[in-house]
């Protein structure tokens, strides 16, 4: 998968006014707070999913 994954809001602020930042791949610049920050995927944890088998309590 080549394409960006886009946030929906700054995580500062909230504001939804973002565009791509210019030092690259997963960085976003805020222009209501006038903040830059970066996106990055670090991976699967090792646990995975976890299920609940106690009897009664359903998903």
């Amino acid at each position: 998968m080549t394409e960006r994954a886009a946030p929906f809001y700054c995580p500062y602020c909230g504001d939804e006014d973002l565009r791509p930042h210019e030092t690259g791949h997963g960085a976003w610049e805020c222009a209501s707070c006038n903040r830059a920050f970066q996106l990055k995927f670090l991976g699967l944890l090792t646990r995975g999913l976890q299920r609940n088998n106690v009897e009664g309590e359903g998903i």
